[in-house]
């Protein structure tokens, strides 16, 4: 299946191959039965789409907004307009893309895309975002799940919106440009300090050469306090990057 990441078994374990399989088998059954809205199962007329009442709760993001960070304003400031946090401490991406706001439907979204296997939801999220893929950009790059993580949970969430957009956008995609080197405790429930110190030095470019010079944009699923996205920017800057933007489904925003 074309885009559909899978890590491979290590020698004799058959774990991840039956994951494997029953992903495979819970697209097949998704493709034969009628389309439904990735926020509430309700059937839509066509893959990859919301119903109506979905549709309306969602968020979706978009100027006016800092030109450092993108977080949105509630009104026109200007094209180079910045928010305080940007003015104090100027972010080395170039902006934080979101398609919408976190939030009740863009949650599920997220979550059964992320625990439940449902892969087809990684096709709506991209839909939504293709729209936001910056002009200059030459190559997307998904944040990297660790090798463990990735064996267990047999994909990698990134990877799969990252490869939708691909396709969306015609903008190159390389699955495997930034890797973990080292596995980092669950960040949910830490602060912004505290997800900081869990993913410090935790990424590097797997080929330097790919990225030097080039316009990368850093997918994603929920952007929530930037921590990884940080350190991945820092990671894709190192290698040459000439710059990182951060590209994702949902944002959380501070009056969230």
């Amino acid at each position: 299946m074309r885009g559909l990441l899978v890590a491979p078994a290590p020698t004799g374990d058959k774990g991840p191959v039956n994951r494997a399989a029953i992903l495979l088998a819970r697209t097949v059954v998704d493709l034969a039965l009628p389309p439904r809205c990735p926020g509430c199962g309700a059937i839509v007329t066509a893959q990859h789409r919301f119903c109506a009442g979905c549709w309306g709760e969602l968020r979706f993001l978009g100027p006016p907004w800092c030109a450092g960070c993108n977080q949105p304003f509630d009104f026109d400031r200007g094209d180079e307009a910045r928010c305080a946090a940007c003015l104090e401490r100027p972010p080395r991406h170039a902006g934080v893309r979101a398609a919408v706001a976190y939030g009740p439907v863009a949650r599920t979204l997220a979550l059964r895309l992320k625990y439940a296997g449902r892969l087809g939801f990684a096709t709506a999220a991209a839909q939504a975002m293709a729209r936001l893929v910056p002009d200059r950009a030459e190559l997307l790059v998904p944040v990297p799940l660790h090798r463990w993580r990735l064996w267990s949970r047999g994909y990698n969430q990134a990877g799969l919106i990252a490869s939708a957009l691909a396709r969306a956008s015609g903008v190159p995609f390389d699955p495997a440009g930034l890797n973990r080197k080292r596995s980092t405790s669950v960040l949910r429930g830490l602060g912004r300090r505290g997800r900081a110190r869990a993913v410090a030095g935790a990424f590097a470019a797997s080929d330097p050469a790919l990225i030097k010079g080039r316009s990368v944009v850093l997918v994603d699923d929920v952007y929530t306090t930037g921590a990884t996205a940080d350190a991945c920017t820092a990671a894709l800057l190192s290698a040459g990057a000439a710059s990182v933007t951060i590209l994702c489904w949902a944002r959380v925003l501070p009056d969230d």
